[in-house]
């Protein structure tokens, strides 16, 4: 029997569930490629080994292919997926793994994604101007608007 495209099986999967934009499956699955040449290029003894990424390793590893894919638009261009938080980037992979797409461990679970991060903390503040010390010079010091 053939393998499924990753494609067709995400069409499927959006069939049944649709919370999440087919695009939020594609990032998923390029964000844990992403995570897993970091994780290797941190552990140089693991260098073309299989490596199994944890939940929150695979969180962290989205935040930072996010920022670096969407840059200040990321909360954004996620929301528009329907993934709003860490929890739905779980729900994501779990489709992944119904439909054998994704492996997992006896030890994976769904809560593993749940608040590792919040999404303004993550994907919001790093954008927002930084707040001058009181008495830094400028023009909101000297008066003027």
């Amino acid at each position: 029997m053939e393998t499924p495209d990753f494609s067709e099986v995400v069409a499927l999967i959006c069939k049944e569930d649709a919370r999440f934009d087919r695009k939020a499956y594609e990032f998923v699955r390029l964000g844990l490629d992403h995570t897993v040449k970091e994780l290797q290029k941190r552990d140089a003894t693991r260098v073309g080994r299989s490596r199994h990424v944890s939940g929150p390793e695979l969180l962290h590893g989205l935040r930072v292919y996010a920022l670096d894919q969407f840059g200040p638009l990321t909360k954004t261009v996620l929301n528009a997926w329907g993934i709003h938080r860490c929890a739905d980037f779980g729900e994501i992979v779990f489709n992944l793994i119904e439909y054998n797409m994704f492996s997992k461990t006896d030890q994976d679970r769904r809560e593993d994604f749940e608040e590792v991060f919040e999404f303004e903390e993550a994907f919001v503040k790093p954008f927002l101007p930084s707040r001058r010390p009181r008495g830094a010079s400028g023009p909101r010091a000297r008066g003027a608007l």
